[in-house]
């Protein structure tokens, strides 16, 4: 434990929890092997800080450490920064150039974002990681290198080897050593103190008085449900030091810097880890919306079955009970009651009669989230950046969504 608190210390990691604790003994523990790590965590939780450490307590320490964010190079010069080219290879190599692999050879290199790399990458980052073998583009020599590759997602890579977005192969390579990150809701011992860490850097940087919280304040951060997780708590905290005039701030002032839409008890109030957790507050939405259209269709079918029940009683062959209705009865229904003569429901009855079988609208959550992005394109005249800041997610999120979903942009 005290080896864990030194690694804290060293690298200004915040907080107690014991998931946190067990993904730094990993961290610790795997270093001094040459074994690939896959470190795995939700957007902003702290994935960077992990090779850091691992780097640091191996024996590369004293070779070279590089971060590569493979999510933001461009898929038609990935292979050129990870593996180099030679000189006339495509248009604008006008000399031999390294790539991250070769520079890097003795050290380690860490892959942020892995799951955002093409198929065609994919397969010589399986021959590195196999043979240490590569080759620079443009050019028929194989090379060597001797690199110990951590790499990192926010993606459900089992999934997306499911779905043919990620080479299965590639992933037990990668997997050899798994950490996982636990996201900041359910490290809920530890937000306190890491807005408390990032108030006081705020206030030493702008020199400014401490921020400090009411225990109605701390009370609503602990049943937060962070989506953004740390990074999020860090903007908040930064906001509220410059903004706020007063020094102590109460539960109602933090609100103001807390979305609303995300402030959802059932959701905020959970702490199981193993429990479903949506990617975004438009998935919740979605789900209220589909919840809401089953109570009504199934209002509508009560009112149906009673009325069809006194249809029986006339004899009358009943309408199919597999009709949806167009549209919302446009006069209340008769209030039922067990005597009340069948007549009383005629008019229900007719208009359950008249209507047309209709399909029910998908509310699929990839449907609804393509129709949102092919609206902000046309409303933005396909400007991408313009669209994907109407969206609230970054351009590189919309760009994978437009290869994803294969939308023309």
């Amino acid at each position: 434990m005290d080896e864990i608190q030194a690694i804290k210390q060293r690298f200004e990691i915040i907080g107690n929890n014991e998931l946190l604790n067990r993904a730094l003994d990993v961290a610790r523990q795997v270093a001094p092997t040459d074994l690939s790590v896959l470190i795995t965590g939700e957007s902003g939780v702290g994935k960077e800080f992990f090779p850091r450490v691992i780097h640091a307590y191996s024996t590369r320490k004293h070779a070279p450490y590089i971060a590569v964010n493979c999510g933001a190079i461009p898929e038609g010069t990935i292979d050129s920064e990870l593996f180099g080219h030679e000189k006339g290879a495509f248009t604008g190599a006008l000399a031999d150039r390294k790539g991250y692999f070769e520079g890097t050879d003795g050290g380690t290199i860490f892959l942020d974002e892995v799951g955002e790399l093409p198929l065609a990458t994919q397969s010589r980052l399986l021959r590195i990681l196999e043979s240490g073998e590569f080759i620079r583009v443009g050019s028929s020599k194989v090379q060597k290198t001797n690199v110990r590759v951590i790499a990192a997602t926010n993606l459900d890579i089992p999934l997306a080897v499911k779905n043919g977005k990620f080479r299965e192969d590639l992933y037990y390579r990668l997997n050899s050593i798994p950490i996982t990150v636990p996201p900041l809701r359910n490290r809920r011992e530890d937000i306190p103190l890491l807005f408390r860490k990032f108030a006081a850097d705020c206030a030493e940087k702008y020199r400014m008085p401490v921020v400090r919280l009411t225990p109605d304040a701390i009370a609503l951060l602990e049943t937060y449900r962070w989506p953004g997780n740390i990074r999020q708590l860090k903007n908040i905290a930064e906001q509220i030091s410059v903004i706020e005039q007063e020094r102590v701030v109460d539960g109602d002032t933090l609100k103001k810097y807390i979305p609303v839409e995300s402030r959802l008890p059932a959701l905020a109030g959970s702490s199981d880890p193993s429990e479903h957790t949506y990617a975004s507050e438009r998935e919740i939405l979605y789900k209220i919306l589909f919840d809401m259209k089953k109570d009504m269709n199934d209002l509508k079918q009560l009112v149906y079955d009673i009325a069809e029940k006194e249809q029986q009683a006339e004899t009358t062959p009943p309408a199919p009970t597999s009709i949806v209705l167009r549209k919302q009865f446009e006069e209340p229904a008769a209030e039922f009651h067990p005597n009340r003569p069948a007549h009383a429901f005629s008019h229900a009855r007719e208009q359950i009669e008249d209507a047309e079988p209709v399909i029910e609208e998908s509310l699929a959550i990839e449907e609804k989230e393509r129709e949102l992005i092919i609206k902000a394109l046309e409303k933005n005249h396909g400007k991408r950046k313009l669209a994907a800041r109407d969206l609230g997610i970054s351009e590189r999120t919309l760009y994978r969504k437009l290869k994803e979903y294969r939308i023309d942009g």
